[in-house]
């Protein structure tokens, strides 16, 4: 129904590029010239098109503000070595917006009309692209309610807007991290699994209270006994044991990371064998001691793979040397040469953006 969409283009009259230093691309700061926009109205997805970014014009009384029906996404795009920008693995970031969807009883958004508009929005942005290796096209799905309305329910109408942003490296040193005790991020038959907004708000204050200390991030710990290791920070987290990578189990309590599962195809692939399961992090403890826990990273889109040199639980400091990252950073060349086109794609993650204005008729 939707993959023969119009979608109306209209250009802005004179572009920012000009005013941007991709030489210092802090990461989050700067937007690109237009954004893809469509609105629930009446039980169906329409106004599909593409416009010059602007500030929205919405009421105090938006249910958004008062009741949390927000989600969003983060994926991105690069250029392969022809210059032709690359989506990763799109089919499954539009999967994982609609799973946070259903969980915020909010509407499916359309494949077809997802993939169809955000390949035209990049493409028509494509020379926002940043050509540093670990730089980006951040591209950020957002849907939000749109009734005006004061009182618990559902709302009846929604906006789904797609904003691109180019990017940096996230992280840009080695991240000190400390494992949270008192906090909690997610639990199993709550909402930690979406990407809905009021997750990053919470974890707002405990972070930061880690950051006052001196650490980077935190390591989310399950709720009950803060025995078993959940996520960390913005990213999925794993450990490398030996041979063994292990990686906390997907229970409905954490995000289901596409980064994540990417690294999890490759490390098959390579033939090392994988965990997903309960952490405990006594047993994690246990195993530096020993000698046998040799690195820890996150894994998450916006960083790709972020090495931990530093792991502190209970006044003990579990500490990484860059020389032990050996695995880690084979990983995040493999994702990265991958998603820029540099090497065969084997599972079919990256989509080309190639021909996606054709036949569209820019105003």
């Amino acid at each position: 129904m939707y993959q023969d969409i119009p979608i109306k283009v209209t250009r802005v009259a004179q572009s920012r590029i000009g005013q941007v230093d991709f030489n210092n691309l802090p990461f989050g700061v700067e937007f690109t010239d237009h954004m893809f926009t469509a609105d629930y109205i009446d039980g169906e997805w329409q106004n599909f098109q593409i416009e010059p970014l602007k500030p929205l014009s919405i009421h105090p009384g938006n249910m958004a503000w008062h009741y949390g029906q927000a989600i969003f996404e983060g994926m991105k795009a690069v250029l392969n070595p022809e210059g032709q920008p690359l989506l990763f693995r799109p089919d499954k970031h539009i999967e994982r917006l609609n799973n946070s969807a259903y969980r915020m009883r909010m509407p499916d958004f359309p494949k077809e009309a997802f993939l169809k508009g955000i390949k035209m929005l990049v493409e028509l942005e494509k020379h926002w692209i940043p050509k540093g290796e670990q730089s980006a096209l951040y591209l950020r799905p957002l849907m939000i309610a749109t009734d005006v309305h004061v009182g618990v329910r559902p709302s009846k109408t929604y906006k789904l807007i797609i904003m691109a942003l180019p990017v940096g490296p996230y992280y840009n040193k080695p991240l000190n991290v400390l494992v949270q005790t008192k906090y909690i991020r997610g639990v199993e038959g709550g909402v930690g699994f979406a990407k809905t907004a009021g997750n990053y708000g919470a974890a707002m204050y405990p972070t930061e209270l880690a950051k006052e200390k001196g650490y980077d991030q935190v390591v989310w710990m399950e709720p009950k006994e803060f025995r078993y290791v959940q996520e960390a920070g913005t990213m999925n987290i794993m450990f490398r044991l030996k041979d063994k990578v292990v990686t906390p189990m997907l229970t409905g309590a954490i995000l289901p990371g596409i980064t994540r599962d990417s690294i999890l195809h490759i490390l098959r692939d390579w033939g090392i064998p994988v965990s997903e399961q309960k952490v405990d992090i006594n047993e994690l403890l246990a195993a530096y001691k020993r000698g046998e826990l040799i690195e820890c990273f996150g894994a998450g889109t916006a960083a790709v793979v972020a090495h931990v040199s530093n792991l502190h639980y209970e006044g003990f400091d579990m500490g990484f040397d860059a020389s032990s990252w050996e695995l880690s950073k084979k990983i995040k060349q493999a994702i990265t040469d991958i998603r820029n086109g540099k090497v065969e794609d084997k599972w079919g993650w990256t989509m080309s953006t190639a021909g996606a204005l054709e036949e569209v008729v820019i105003s």
